[in-house]
């Protein structure tokens, strides 16, 4: 398997995730703007968005691919459908019980996690969080299947999986919002409604991606099936990895949840400019950083199962010289292009100059980070292959620390900008942090030639980022708005004239596509 092929693959399907999904932000910003309501659906979507990222996605997955890529090294497929359906009846059972106490205990959530909304806010926050509460069981099992097809090397379903919340939110909106303001109701619990719609959607098609390998669960319903899953050694292996990854990914979450409260009391309409400028931050972190971390991870599980130190390390090797070529780069755009790209995606109906201002600031403060956002998704791998979940920890916790003591610098004085930076800022610290980690105890050895590598890189990026920064200040993008067409057209040619300069320059420095071809 080619590797770069299959990363590129995963990279391309993201791509069109990330396009739906801005679409999807784009029409919430016009039919709603920045206000305390689209305040309350951030609130009432990070909840359960929250807890999927802390259980499914996060711990779990940290600790589930790893055992699954060993048991399949070692012991065979045999033993590892066994695995699988061990893991799937204790997940099952364990969605249930979270499911009915979220439902139940929506009020006490939403004051813990949005005290700073106002009343109708809170109001509607509530009747959202119950309604969305059931994706969290939708997506749990959507990441357990996309750890057992990335196991298999099967990336196309898991990558392509998200579009469909996009387009489930975005018929919800442009279908129910005049329905629900006909009959009385708050316009904003169409996107609940499309969120939830969603998540089932996302789980339907993993059925016959399963079927194909031969992989499809087979969920125990009983107590006895129940207590055979519990004693699974296979089980057992990854619930003691689970407790570590849930305080490492427990940490992460906490700062975002410290980080939204920060927001909703900065003013009306910050949360939900921190969430625009996550979205355009979030868009280099999955087409490189999640692509790469879904690609390497059973590949470097399979590698320490076997004992091939050589080939980790030439793995961690190729995944950061493929994050350095291109989030360089997309950090330059961050920084140098953030109104242009704003004012384009989201200036219109509601959402007004002032928020393409202040929108704008975030995506700047994240941009001064995102070589450490999309490192981490590569780094952190290193340490989990090996199930080692203590070290990326121990050093979570501290950047946490870090970053609200420079949240308390820098937001008195930046506002939602400083939010971003102090994110951004930590991001970095704990990548250098993760890659000395990995240099001491020489499971990562880097292979020559790094220097002439980041000087070419960041030569190319320099020359990029003075062409976006001549196109940025000489255009009024914000006035462009009057023609949405000549607008959008504007940025598509700078964007692609910049990734002309700046592929042109490392092919004129002799970089080379080839040099990343790699295979797995």
């Amino acid at each position: 398997m080619n590797l770069l092929r299959a990363a590129s693959l995963i990279s391309l399907l993201t791509l069109a995730s990330r396009i739906t999904g801005l679409i999807r932000e784009q029409l919430v910003a016009a039919l709603f703007g920045a206000s305390s309501l689209t305040d309350a659906f951030q609130v009432a979507f990070r909840i359960p968005n929250l807890l999927r990222r802390l259980f499914a996605e996060g711990a779990f997955s940290q600790a589930f691919v790893p055992v699954l890529a060993g048991t399949k090294a070692r012991e065979g497929e045999a033993a590892t459908h066994q695995l699988i359906n061990a893991v799937a009846t204790l997940l099952l059972w364990a969605l249930l019980v979270t499911c009915v106490l979220g439902v139940v205990g929506a009020p006490v959530l939403v004051w813990v996690l949005g005290a700073g909304l106002p009343a109708n806010g809170r109001e509607a926050a509530i009747v959202m969080t119950r309604w969305m509460f059931p994706y969290i069981g939708c997506m749990s099992l959507v990441a357990f299947s996309a750890g057992i097809l990335n196991t298999w090397k099967r990336f196309m379903v898991p990558a392509a999986t998200p579009v469909l919340l996009n387009l489930s939110v975005i018929a919800a909106a442009w279908l129910l919002v005049p329905r629900l303001e006909a009959w009385g109701w708050q316009p904003i619990y169409a996107l609940a409604i499309g969120v939830m719609f969603g998540g089932l959607l996302q789980l339907a098609v993993q059925v016959p991606a399963l079927l194909r390998i031969g992989a499809l669960p087979r969920f125990g319903c009983s107590p006895t099936r129940l207590r055979q899953a519990w004693q699974h050694p296979g089980v057992k292996q990854v619930l003691s990895q689970m407790a570590p990854a849930l305080l490492g990914v427990g940490v992460a979450q906490l700062s975002l949840l410290i980080n939204l409260q920060v927001a909703l009391f900065v003013g009306a309409g910050a949360a939900s400019w921190l969430t625009y400028a996550d979205r355009l931050m979030e868009f280099p972190i999955a087409l490189l950083g999640v692509a790469l971390g879904a690609v390497l991870t059973p590949q470097l599980s399979a590698a320490q199962a076997k004992g091939e130190a050589e080939s980790y390390s030439a793995l961690l090797d190729w995944g950061l010289r493929l994050v350095v070529l291109l989030s360089i780069p997309c950090a330059v755009a961050l920084l140098v292009f953030a109104q242009p790209m704003v004012a384009v995606l989201y200036h219109r109906g509601a959402f007004l100059a002032a928020d393409v201002l202040r929108t704008s600031s975030a995506v700047m403060g994240y941009g001064f980070g995102l070589l450490g956002l999309v490192a981490i998704k590569v780094l952190a791998p290193g340490f989990y292959a090996r199930q080692d979940m203590r070290t990326p920890v121990r050093i979570a916790i501290t950047v946490l620390i870090l970053t609200q003591l420079m949240n308390a610098a820098f937001v008195p004085y930046l506002g939602v900008a400083g939010l971003a930076l102090s994110i951004g800022l930590g991001a970095l610290i704990n990548a250098g942090w993760l890659l000395r980690g990995l240099l001491r105890l020489e499971i990562y050895r880097p292979a020559p030639g790094w220097v002439g590598f980041a000087l070419r890189v960041m030569l190319a990026s320099l020359l990029m980022g003075g062409l976006q920064y001549l196109l940025a200040t000489r255009l009024d993008w914000i006035a462009l708005g009057a023609s949405e067409g000549w607008r959008a057209l504007a940025m598509a040619a700078s964007l692609c004239a910049s990734a002309l300069v700046y592929f042109a320059t490392l092919i004129l420095l002799g970089i080379r596509p080839r040099q990343f071809m790699r295979r797995g």
